[in-house]
Protein backbone atom coordinates (compact mmCIF):
# COMPACT_ATOMS: atom_id res chain seq x y z
CA UNK A 1 0.00 0.00 0.00
CA UNK A 2 1.39 2.76 -1.07
CA UNK A 3 2.32 5.89 2.22
CA UNK A 4 0.81 9.06 2.10
CA UNK A 5 3.34 11.87 1.53
CA UNK A 6 4.69 13.28 4.84
CA UNK A 7 2.45 16.56 4.24
CA UNK A 8 -0.47 14.52 4.46
CA UNK A 9 0.26 12.63 7.65
CA UNK A 10 -2.07 14.05 10.68
CA UNK A 11 0.63 16.77 12.86
CA UNK A 12 0.14 14.46 16.03
CA UNK A 13 1.93 11.19 14.10
CA UNK A 14 4.81 13.47 13.16
CA UNK A 15 8.29 13.17 14.50
CA UNK A 16 9.49 15.76 16.83
CA UNK A 17 12.60 16.23 14.15
CA UNK A 18 9.51 16.70 11.35
CA UNK A 19 7.85 18.82 13.50
CA UNK A 20 10.37 20.93 14.58
CA UNK A 21 11.19 21.13 11.28
CA UNK A 22 8.23 22.33 10.37
CA UNK A 23 7.74 24.85 13.06
CA UNK A 24 8.40 28.32 12.31
CA UNK A 25 11.48 29.99 14.24
CA UNK A 26 9.30 32.02 16.59
CA UNK A 27 7.75 29.20 17.60
CA UNK A 28 11.15 26.81 18.59
CA UNK A 29 11.99 30.32 20.53
CA UNK A 30 8.94 29.92 22.50
CA UNK A 31 9.43 26.58 23.14
CA UNK A 32 12.78 26.89 24.45
CA UNK A 33 11.91 30.06 27.02
CA UNK A 34 9.82 27.38 29.41
CA UNK A 35 12.74 24.59 29.53
CA UNK A 36 15.19 28.09 30.31
CA UNK A 37 13.23 29.00 33.34
CA UNK A 38 12.54 25.81 34.40
CA UNK A 39 16.48 25.29 34.69
CA UNK A 40 16.96 28.34 36.42
CA UNK A 41 14.47 27.74 38.57
CA UNK A 42 16.34 24.55 39.75
CA UNK A 43 19.83 26.29 39.60
CA UNK A 44 18.07 28.44 42.06
CA UNK A 45 16.53 25.99 44.56
CA UNK A 46 20.02 24.10 44.51
CA UNK A 47 22.13 27.18 45.58
CA UNK A 48 19.12 27.64 48.46
CA UNK A 49 20.35 23.67 49.15
CA UNK A 50 23.66 24.73 49.43
CA UNK A 51 23.65 27.55 51.25
CA UNK A 52 21.29 26.10 53.86
CA UNK A 53 23.92 23.26 54.19
CA UNK A 54 26.66 25.50 55.05
CA UNK A 55 24.78 27.61 57.64
CA UNK A 56 23.21 24.24 58.93
CA UNK A 57 26.49 21.41 59.16
CA UNK A 58 28.26 23.65 62.13
CA UNK A 59 24.80 23.26 64.04
CA UNK A 60 24.31 19.13 63.30
CA UNK A 61 28.14 18.73 64.08
CA UNK A 62 28.42 20.71 67.91
CA UNK A 63 24.94 18.24 68.33
CA UNK A 64 26.19 15.32 66.68
CA UNK A 65 29.89 15.92 69.08
CA UNK A 66 28.09 17.05 72.08
CA UNK A 67 25.92 13.69 71.64
CA UNK A 68 28.40 11.46 71.22
CA UNK A 69 31.08 12.76 73.75
CA UNK A 70 28.49 12.60 76.37
CA UNK A 71 28.70 8.70 76.25
CA UNK A 72 32.37 8.78 76.87
CA UNK A 73 32.24 10.57 80.04
CA UNK A 74 29.89 8.47 81.58
CA UNK A 75 31.22 5.34 83.19
CA UNK A 76 32.26 2.27 81.74
CA UNK A 77 29.73 0.36 80.60
CA UNK A 78 27.50 2.91 80.21
CA UNK A 79 25.53 2.54 83.46
CA UNK A 80 25.61 4.79 86.48
CA UNK A 81 25.19 9.01 86.49
CA UNK A 82 27.80 11.35 85.11
CA UNK A 83 30.59 12.12 87.39
CA UNK A 84 31.67 16.02 87.24
CA UNK A 85 35.50 16.75 88.25
CA UNK A 86 35.63 19.87 90.86
CA UNK A 87 38.14 21.39 92.70
CA UNK A 88 36.99 21.45 96.53
CA UNK A 89 38.50 23.03 100.15
CA UNK A 90 37.40 22.12 103.77
CA UNK A 91 36.29 24.14 105.99
CA UNK A 92 38.52 25.08 108.92
CA UNK A 93 38.11 26.69 112.61
CA UNK A 94 40.80 29.86 112.54
CA UNK A 95 40.62 33.22 113.40
CA UNK A 96 39.09 36.40 111.21
CA UNK A 97 39.67 39.70 111.51
CA UNK A 98 36.57 42.69 111.34
CA UNK A 99 37.31 45.33 109.43
CA UNK A 100 35.48 48.57 108.43
CA UNK A 101 37.10 49.87 105.12
CA UNK A 102 37.32 53.45 104.40
CA UNK A 103 38.65 56.20 101.16
CA UNK A 104 41.37 58.11 102.50
CA UNK A 105 43.87 60.92 101.80
CA UNK A 106 47.45 61.39 103.23
CA UNK A 107 47.39 64.54 105.39
CA UNK A 108 50.85 65.83 107.10
CA UNK A 109 50.36 66.21 110.92
CA UNK A 110 52.07 69.92 110.13
CA UNK A 111 52.37 71.44 107.51
CA UNK A 112 54.16 74.96 107.65
CA UNK A 113 54.58 78.07 105.16
CA UNK A 114 57.45 79.97 105.81
CA UNK A 115 57.17 83.32 105.78
CA UNK A 116 59.65 86.67 106.50
CA UNK A 117 58.77 88.43 109.80
CA UNK A 118 61.20 91.35 108.59
CA UNK A 119 61.62 93.71 105.47
CA UNK A 120 64.94 93.08 103.67
CA UNK A 121 66.47 91.52 100.73
CA UNK A 122 66.78 87.50 100.45
CA UNK A 123 70.68 87.40 101.16
CA UNK A 124 71.37 83.26 101.41
CA UNK A 125 69.73 80.36 100.56
CA UNK A 126 70.96 77.36 102.85
CA UNK A 127 69.01 74.37 101.96
CA UNK A 128 68.11 72.92 98.75
CA UNK A 129 64.48 71.51 97.36
CA UNK A 130 63.38 68.37 98.65
CA UNK A 131 65.70 68.18 101.80
CA UNK A 132 64.39 67.15 104.92
CA UNK A 133 64.95 69.54 107.83
CA UNK A 134 65.29 69.55 111.43
CA UNK A 135 63.95 72.12 113.70
CA UNK A 136 65.84 74.94 114.48
CA UNK A 137 67.75 74.53 111.22
CA UNK A 138 69.06 77.51 109.32
CA UNK A 139 67.02 78.22 106.26
CA UNK A 140 67.36 81.67 105.24
CA UNK A 141 69.23 84.70 105.64
CA UNK A 142 67.83 88.30 105.22
CA UNK A 143 70.05 91.58 104.76
CA UNK A 144 70.90 92.56 108.85
CA UNK A 145 72.58 95.57 108.41
CA UNK A 146 69.31 97.97 108.80
CA UNK A 147 68.42 96.19 111.56
CA UNK A 148 71.69 96.67 113.22
CA UNK A 149 71.97 100.25 112.84
CA UNK A 150 68.71 100.54 114.53
CA UNK A 151 69.99 98.49 117.35
CA UNK A 152 72.90 100.83 117.58
CA UNK A 153 70.80 103.85 117.81
CA UNK A 154 68.55 102.63 120.30
CA UNK A 155 71.51 101.48 122.30
CA UNK A 156 72.60 105.08 122.21
CA UNK A 157 69.06 106.48 123.46
CA UNK A 158 69.26 104.70 126.32
CA UNK A 159 72.69 105.66 127.25
CA UNK A 160 71.79 109.06 126.90
CA UNK A 161 68.54 108.47 128.86
CA UNK A 162 70.38 106.49 131.69
CA UNK A 163 73.07 109.11 132.12
CA UNK A 164 70.13 111.46 132.79
CA UNK A 165 68.15 109.02 134.96
CA UNK A 166 71.11 109.17 137.10
CA UNK A 167 71.17 112.85 137.47
CA UNK A 168 67.78 113.09 138.33
CA UNK A 169 68.14 110.81 141.02
CA UNK A 170 71.35 112.11 142.03
CA UNK A 171 69.41 115.80 142.54
CA UNK A 172 66.19 113.99 143.91
CA UNK A 173 68.45 112.63 146.80
CA UNK A 174 70.00 116.21 147.33
CA UNK A 175 66.45 117.93 147.17
CA UNK A 176 65.11 115.34 150.16
CA UNK A 177 68.11 116.45 152.65
CA UNK A 178 67.38 119.81 151.37
CA UNK A 179 63.79 119.67 152.65
CA UNK A 180 64.96 118.37 155.74
CA UNK A 181 66.30 121.33 156.77
CA UNK A 182 63.22 123.53 155.57
CA UNK A 183 65.52 124.81 152.56
CA UNK A 184 63.24 124.29 149.93
CA UNK A 185 59.64 123.96 149.28
CA UNK A 186 57.60 120.36 149.03
CA UNK A 187 56.94 121.08 145.74
CA UNK A 188 60.27 121.22 144.29
CA UNK A 189 60.72 117.77 145.62
CA UNK A 190 57.45 116.23 144.19
CA UNK A 191 59.12 117.64 141.03
CA UNK A 192 62.22 115.85 140.99
CA UNK A 193 60.44 112.54 142.27
CA UNK A 194 58.50 112.62 138.88
CA UNK A 195 61.63 113.74 136.95
CA UNK A 196 63.08 110.70 138.24
CA UNK A 197 60.27 108.59 137.33
CA UNK A 198 59.90 110.02 133.24
CA UNK A 199 63.40 109.29 133.35
CA UNK A 200 62.93 105.65 134.56
CA UNK A 201 60.16 105.49 131.85
CA UNK A 202 62.49 106.38 128.56
CA UNK A 203 64.75 104.10 129.62
CA UNK A 204 62.75 101.19 129.53
CA UNK A 205 61.14 102.40 126.40
CA UNK A 206 64.63 102.12 125.40
CA UNK A 207 65.55 98.90 126.15
CA UNK A 208 62.52 98.31 124.45
CA UNK A 209 63.64 99.59 121.21
CA UNK A 210 66.81 97.37 121.77
CA UNK A 211 65.15 94.23 121.80
CA UNK A 212 62.99 95.28 119.29
CA UNK A 213 66.34 95.66 117.21
CA UNK A 214 67.38 92.53 118.47
CA UNK A 215 64.56 90.63 117.87
CA UNK A 216 64.71 91.85 114.09
CA UNK A 217 68.00 90.90 113.81
CA UNK A 218 67.30 87.40 114.41
CA UNK A 219 64.10 87.51 112.14
CA UNK A 220 67.12 88.02 109.92
CA UNK A 221 68.28 84.75 110.16
CA UNK A 222 65.02 82.48 109.66
CA UNK A 223 65.21 78.61 110.94
CA UNK A 224 63.08 75.30 109.90
CA UNK A 225 59.95 75.26 112.86
CA UNK A 226 59.43 71.56 112.69
CA UNK A 227 61.11 69.14 111.04
CA UNK A 228 59.68 67.98 107.59
CA UNK A 229 60.79 68.44 104.35
CA UNK A 230 60.69 71.58 101.92
CA UNK A 231 59.28 71.81 98.75
CA UNK A 232 59.87 73.53 95.97
CA UNK A 233 61.34 77.53 96.29
CA UNK A 234 58.96 80.16 96.53
CA UNK A 235 61.54 83.08 96.19
CA UNK A 236 65.15 83.40 94.88
CA UNK A 237 67.96 84.95 96.37
CA UNK A 238 68.13 88.88 95.88
CA UNK A 239 64.48 89.33 96.09
CA UNK A 240 63.12 91.80 98.71
CA UNK A 241 61.13 90.56 100.70
CA UNK A 242 58.61 92.02 102.78
CA UNK A 243 56.29 90.63 106.19
CA UNK A 244 53.29 91.59 104.51
CA UNK A 245 54.36 89.26 101.48
CA UNK A 246 50.86 87.07 101.19
CA UNK A 247 53.37 84.38 99.68
CA UNK A 248 55.78 82.59 101.82
CA UNK A 249 59.44 81.79 100.94
CA UNK A 250 59.14 78.16 101.29
CA UNK A 251 56.93 75.41 102.42
CA UNK A 252 57.62 72.51 105.16
CA UNK A 253 55.77 69.51 105.22
CA UNK A 254 56.32 67.12 108.92
CA UNK A 255 56.94 63.39 106.45
CA UNK A 256 57.46 61.06 109.96
CA UNK A 257 54.93 60.63 111.40
CA UNK A 258 51.93 61.24 109.08
CA UNK A 259 48.70 60.95 109.35
CA UNK A 260 45.74 59.59 107.20
CA UNK A 261 42.09 60.91 107.31
CA UNK A 262 39.62 58.79 106.49
CA UNK A 263 35.93 57.81 106.53
CA UNK A 264 33.47 55.28 107.76
CA UNK A 265 29.63 54.67 107.46
CA UNK A 266 27.91 56.74 110.41
CA UNK A 267 26.05 52.98 111.59
CA UNK A 268 30.01 51.93 111.85
CA UNK A 269 30.90 54.50 114.14
CA UNK A 270 29.33 52.92 117.97
CA UNK A 271 31.39 49.97 116.79
CA UNK A 272 34.63 51.79 116.94
CA UNK A 273 33.09 54.50 119.59
CA UNK A 274 32.98 51.61 122.33
CA UNK A 275 36.39 50.15 121.93
CA UNK A 276 37.98 53.73 121.50
CA UNK A 277 36.90 55.45 124.19
CA UNK A 278 38.00 52.19 126.28
CA UNK A 279 41.52 52.59 125.36
CA UNK A 280 41.91 50.17 122.76
CA UNK A 281 44.77 50.73 120.47
CA UNK A 282 42.86 50.02 117.05
CA UNK A 283 45.43 49.54 114.06
CA UNK A 284 44.87 50.60 110.84
CA UNK A 285 46.27 49.55 107.45
CA UNK A 286 46.41 51.71 104.30
CA UNK A 287 46.28 49.82 100.90
CA UNK A 288 46.88 51.23 97.32
CA UNK A 289 44.28 52.73 95.18
CA UNK A 290 43.85 49.10 93.78
CA UNK A 291 43.22 47.88 97.39
CA UNK A 292 45.43 45.15 96.37
CA UNK A 293 49.13 46.44 97.78
CA UNK A 294 49.61 47.09 102.07
CA UNK A 295 51.72 50.14 102.27
CA UNK A 296 52.18 50.49 105.98
CA UNK A 297 50.36 50.03 109.40
CA UNK A 298 49.51 52.65 112.35
CA UNK A 299 47.06 53.18 114.69
CA UNK A 300 43.67 55.11 114.77
CA UNK A 301 44.51 58.52 117.11
CA UNK A 302 41.70 60.56 116.38
CA UNK A 303 37.64 60.63 115.89
CA UNK A 304 36.55 63.53 114.22
CA UNK A 305 33.44 65.70 116.53
CA UNK A 306 30.83 65.60 113.93
CA UNK A 307 28.81 63.13 111.08
CA UNK A 308 28.54 64.78 107.69
CA UNK A 309 25.01 65.20 107.11
CA UNK A 310 25.26 65.06 103.44
CA UNK A 311 27.25 61.62 103.41
CA UNK A 312 26.54 60.31 106.54
CA UNK A 313 29.80 59.66 107.25
CA UNK A 314 32.72 60.38 110.05
CA UNK A 315 36.05 61.32 109.68
CA UNK A 316 38.78 59.83 111.53
CA UNK A 317 42.52 60.04 111.55
CA UNK A 318 45.19 57.27 111.97
CA UNK A 319 48.99 58.16 112.60
CA UNK A 320 51.71 56.54 110.98
CA UNK A 321 55.48 56.22 111.68
CA UNK A 322 56.43 56.31 108.01
CA UNK A 323 60.03 55.18 108.44
CA UNK A 324 60.01 54.18 104.99
CA UNK A 325 58.55 57.57 103.69
CA UNK A 326 55.80 55.50 101.94
CA UNK A 327 53.30 57.67 102.65
CA UNK A 328 53.23 61.45 100.70
CA UNK A 329 51.34 63.85 101.50
CA UNK A 330 48.14 64.18 99.31
CA UNK A 331 48.16 60.56 98.51
CA UNK A 332 44.48 58.63 98.28
CA UNK A 333 44.81 55.50 100.68
CA UNK A 334 42.35 52.54 101.01
CA UNK A 335 42.18 52.63 104.81
CA UNK A 336 41.03 49.38 106.83
CA UNK A 337 40.39 49.78 110.37
CA UNK A 338 40.49 46.77 112.22
CA UNK A 339 37.75 46.93 114.91
CA UNK A 340 37.43 43.25 116.36
CA UNK A 341 39.11 40.07 115.98
CA UNK A 342 37.03 36.72 116.27
CA UNK A 343 38.98 33.85 117.38
CA UNK A 344 38.34 29.68 116.44
CA UNK A 345 35.16 30.63 114.20
CA UNK A 346 34.48 28.43 111.21
CA UNK A 347 36.27 29.64 107.58
CA UNK A 348 35.87 28.79 103.93
CA UNK A 349 37.61 30.02 100.94
CA UNK A 350 35.53 33.20 100.30
CA UNK A 351 35.42 31.81 96.59
CA UNK A 352 33.28 28.68 97.71
CA UNK A 353 30.36 30.67 98.75
CA UNK A 354 27.45 31.08 96.29
CA UNK A 355 24.81 34.14 96.22
CA UNK A 356 21.62 34.48 94.46
CA UNK A 357 18.72 37.38 95.15
CA UNK A 358 17.25 35.17 98.29
CA UNK A 359 20.18 33.47 99.89
CA UNK A 360 23.39 32.58 100.11
CA UNK A 361 24.90 28.61 99.79
CA UNK A 362 27.44 26.61 98.68
CA UNK A 363 27.67 23.19 97.12
CA UNK A 364 28.49 20.93 99.83
CA UNK A 365 29.94 17.41 99.39
CA UNK A 366 28.48 14.75 100.77
CA UNK A 367 29.98 11.03 101.57
CA UNK A 368 29.12 9.43 98.73
CA UNK A 369 30.52 12.19 96.86
CA UNK A 370 27.33 13.71 95.71
CA UNK A 371 26.54 17.24 96.54
CA UNK A 372 23.75 19.39 97.85
CA UNK A 373 23.08 23.00 98.24
CA UNK A 374 23.53 24.15 101.76
CA UNK A 375 22.44 27.61 103.15
CA UNK A 376 25.06 29.44 105.05
CA UNK A 377 25.20 32.73 106.64
CA UNK A 378 28.17 34.41 106.11
CA UNK A 379 29.70 36.47 108.59
CA UNK A 380 33.04 38.99 108.76
CA UNK A 381 35.54 38.22 105.27
CA UNK A 382 39.10 38.90 104.88
CA UNK A 383 41.46 38.59 102.25
CA UNK A 384 40.48 34.92 100.82
CA UNK A 385 38.82 33.64 103.89
CA UNK A 386 35.10 34.11 104.72
CA UNK A 387 33.48 33.58 108.52
CA UNK A 388 30.56 30.70 108.07
CA UNK A 389 28.53 32.24 110.91
CA UNK A 390 26.21 29.14 110.47
CA UNK A 391 25.41 26.09 108.18
CA UNK A 392 28.66 24.42 108.38
CA UNK A 393 31.31 23.22 110.54
CA UNK A 394 35.29 22.68 110.59
CA UNK A 395 36.04 19.16 107.96
CA UNK A 396 32.77 19.96 105.58
CA UNK A 397 33.91 19.76 102.11
CA UNK A 398 32.75 22.82 99.81
CA UNK A 399 32.63 22.92 95.87
CA UNK A 400 34.69 26.05 95.08
CA UNK A 401 35.47 25.37 91.32
CA UNK A 402 32.92 23.69 88.54
CA UNK A 403 29.76 24.78 90.35
CA UNK A 404 27.90 26.06 86.71
CA UNK A 405 27.76 22.42 85.87
CA UNK A 406 25.87 21.21 89.24
CA UNK A 407 22.43 20.69 90.86
CA UNK A 408 20.93 18.79 93.72
CA UNK A 409 22.33 15.14 93.52
CA UNK A 410 25.18 15.86 90.97
CA UNK A 411 28.06 13.21 91.91
CA UNK A 412 31.26 14.86 91.97
CA UNK A 413 34.97 13.94 91.85
CA UNK A 414 36.50 16.58 94.26
CA UNK A 415 40.31 17.68 94.27
CA UNK A 416 41.28 19.00 97.53
CA UNK A 417 43.95 21.18 97.69
CA UNK A 418 47.16 19.68 98.89
CA UNK A 419 45.94 16.59 98.79
CA UNK A 420 47.09 14.17 96.66
CA UNK A 421 43.98 11.69 96.98
CA UNK A 422 40.79 12.54 95.02
CA UNK A 423 37.19 11.79 96.57
CA UNK A 424 34.94 10.53 94.55
CA UNK A 425 37.41 8.99 92.61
Amino acid sequence: MKQPPPSALDPLERSPSALEQAAPPAAKDAGRAPRRRSRAIWWVLFALAGAGAYFLYPRLNIKTSGSAAAPAAAPKGGRGPLVTPVDAAKARKGDIGVYFNGLGSVTPIYTVTVKSRVDGELMNIRYKEGDIVHQGELLVEIDPRPYQVQLEQAEGQMARDQANLANARTDLARYETLLTQNAIPEQQLATQRALVTQDEGAVKVDQGQIDAAKLNLVYCSITAPITGRIGLRLVDPGNIVHASDANGLLVITQIQPISVIFTIAEDQLQAVLKRFNAGQRLPVDAYDRAMTRKITQGTLTTIDNQIDPSTATLKLRATFENKDMALFPNQFVNARLLVEEKHGVTLVPTAGVQRNSQTTYVYLVKPDSSVTVRNVVVGAAEGSDSEVVSGLAPGDVIVMTGVDKLQEGSKVRAHLEGDKTQKGS
